[in-house]
C-alpha cells in the first residue's frame, strides 16, 4: 500500500512558523538597527530590489548570499552578525555586535552600513536605533546612566520578564539620527531570552513609526474631509428645504459621493495598516510583562500618553470618513426617490394631457364622421336619383318627390355601413 501523499504546501507552511528565530545574544553586547521603506506604494514595490540590496551588503563583507526569493536571512558580516527581514512595506537590518564599545551609543557603530550602500537603498529610512545590552548592576547605577543617556521627560523604563531585566528608552531621535534603547539583564538570563527582549524593542519602535504614517495621512486629508463635510451638509439642507432643483442637488451630491469614495480608496490601505501596526505595538509591549521600575513610566504608559491619542485620531477620522460616505449614500437614495416621485408626477400630468388630447381627437373624429355621412349621403342620393329618374318619369312622379322619398333610406344605409366599418376597425 503506497504511503499517503502530503499536501504540496505542508512542509512549507510548517517551516514558516520557525522561519524567523529570535537572536541569541551574550551580555554585554550592542545592536544597530535600520528599517527601510519605499516612500510610495511600498506594499507593491519590487521586492527583488530588497534582496539585491542585501546581497550588495553581504558582498562587501564576503558573506554568503541568501536563497533566491528569501524573505529573511541571518549570517555573519565580518566580526558581527546580521539579521535581515523583509515585510509587507519595509525591510529591516539588525547587526549584533559583541561587547559595549568605547562610547555609549556610539554613532560610529552605524558605519557597519557603508554610506554609499545606504545611498543606494531602494527606499528611505523609516527608523534606526542603537541598542545597548549590559549586565544589570545593583543599586542606583542604572538611574545614573539613564539620566545621562536619555531625555528625562520622555524616558520610559520598566522591569520586564519577571524582573529579569530592565529596559529603557525615550523614543527621541539623538543628534546622530537614531533612537536609543538600553537593556540591563541579570547575569543568569539566557541568551535567547535577551535576544527576544531586543527583538521586541526593535519591533515596538518599527511598528510605532509605521503606524504614525497613518496619523500623518489623517492630518493631510482632514482639511479635505472638512470641506466635503461642509458641502455635504449644505446639500442636505438644500434637499430638506427644497431651495434648489432636485436634479441639480442630486448631481452635486453624486460628485461629493465620488470624491468621498476616491478619498476612502486612497486612504483605505494606510488606515487599515495603521490599525494592524497599532495592535502589534500593543501585543509586543504586553508580552514583555512590564512592572513599574523606580516610579518611572512604563512603555505602556508612554504609549498611552503620547501614542494612543494619535491612534485614536486615526480611528476617529476613519469612522468619520465612513460616516460621511454613508450619509452621502443615504442622502443620494432619498434624493433619487424624490426625483423619481417628481418625475412620476410629471409623467402623470403628461398622461392626463395625452388623455385630453385623445378625447379631443375622438370628438373631432366623430364630427368628421358626421360630416362624412352627410357628404356621402348627398352623393348617394344623387346617384340613386339618377338611377330612378326613368322609373319616376314612367310613374308620372316628379324628381323632387323621388329625391325626398329616397333620401331617408339612403342616409340610413350610409350611416349603418360607416358604423359597421368603424366597428370592424376597432376590433
Amino acid at each position: 500500500m503506497p504511503p499517503i501523499q502530503d499536501h504540496p504546501l505542508r512542509y512549507r507552511l510548517a517551516n514558516e512558523l520557525h522561519a524567523r528565530p529570535f537572536p541569541s545574544l551574550r551580555v554585554p553586547c550592542r545592536a544597530v538597527y535600520l528599517a527601510v521603506k519605499q516612500a510610495q506604494d511600498a506594499a507593491s514595490r519590487d521586492k527583488a530590489l530588497d534582496l539585491e540590496h542585501l546581497k550588495a551588503l553581504l558582498d562587501r563583507y564576503g558573506g554568503a548570499h541568501p536563497q533566491p526569493g528569501a524573505t529573511h536571512y541571518s549570517g555573519p558580516i565580518g566580526q558581527h552578525t546580521l539579521k535581515w527581514e523583509q515585510h509587507t512595506e519595509f525591510v529591516t537590518y539588525t547587526v549584533f555586535m559583541n561587547g559595549l564599545g568605547e562610547r555609549v551609543f556610539d554613532p560610529t557603530d552605524f558605519e557597519v552600513f557603508p554610506p554609499e550602500w545606504l545611498e543606494s537603498a531602494p527606499g528611505l529610512r523609516i527608523t534606526s536605533a542603537l541598542i545597548r545590552v549590559d549586565v544589570r548592576p545593583e543599586g542606583d547605577a542604572i538611574d545614573t546612566s539613564l539620566e545621562d543617556w536619555f531625555v528625562p521627560e520622555s524616558l520610559a523604563a520598566s522591569a520586564v520578564i519577571d524582573d529579569e531585566a530592565v529596559i529603557a528608552g525615550d523614543f527621541r531621535i539623538d543628534p546622530a539620527g537614531h533612537q536609543r534603547f538600553a537593556v540591563f539583564a541579570r547575569p543568569h538570563v539566557g541568551e535567547r531570552r535577551v535576544g527576544r527582549i531586543v527583538q521586541r524593542l526593535t519591533e515596538i519602535e518599527t511598528y510605532k513609526a509605521m503606524s504614525m504614517l497613518g496619523f500623518s495621512r489623517v492630518r493631510d486629508i482632514s482639511p479635505v474631509m472638512s470641506e466635503i463635510d461642509t458641502e455635504l451638509s449644505r446639500l442636505m439642507e438644500a434637499m430638506t428645504k427644497g431651495t434648489d432643483p432636485a436634479e441639480d442637488t442630486l448631481k452635486a451630491l453624486l460628485s461629493v459621493s465620488a470624491e468621498l469614495e476616491a478619498l476612502s480608496a486612497q486612504s483605505a490601505f494606510r488606515l487599515g495598516a495603521t490599525g494592524a501596526y497599532e495592535a502589534i505595538v500593543g501585543q509586543r509591549i504586553s508580552v514583555l510583562r512590564e512592572t513599574r521600575w523606580h516610579g518611572r513610566q512604563t512603555f505602556a504608559e508612554f504609549m498611552m500618553r503620547r501614542y494612543d491619542p494619535a491612534m485614536r485620531t486615526v480611528k476617529s477620522s476613519e469612522r468619520r470618513l465612513e460616516s460621511m460616505a454613508n450619509r452621502a449614500m443615504r442622502a443620494g437614495d432619498l434624493l433619487r426617490t424624490r426625483v423619481e416621485v417628481e418625475r412620476s408626477a410629471q409623467n402623470q400630468q403628461l398622461l392626463v394631457s395625452m388623455d385630453q388630447r385623445a378625447d379631443m381627437q375622438l370628438r373631432l373624429q366623430k364630427t368628421v364622421e358626421g360630416l362624412s355621412v352627410v357628404a356621402i349621403s348627398y352623393y348617394a342620393v344623387s346617384l340613386v336619383g339618377y338611377l330612378l329618374y326613368p322609373v319616376a318619369a314612367l310613374m308620372g312622379m316628379s324628381k323632387g318627390l323621388l329625391t325626398a322619398l329616397v333620401t331617408l333610406p339612403v342616409v340610413g344605409i350610409v350611416f349603418y355601413l360607416l358604423h359597421r366599418i368603424r366597428h370592424e376597425i376597432e376590433k
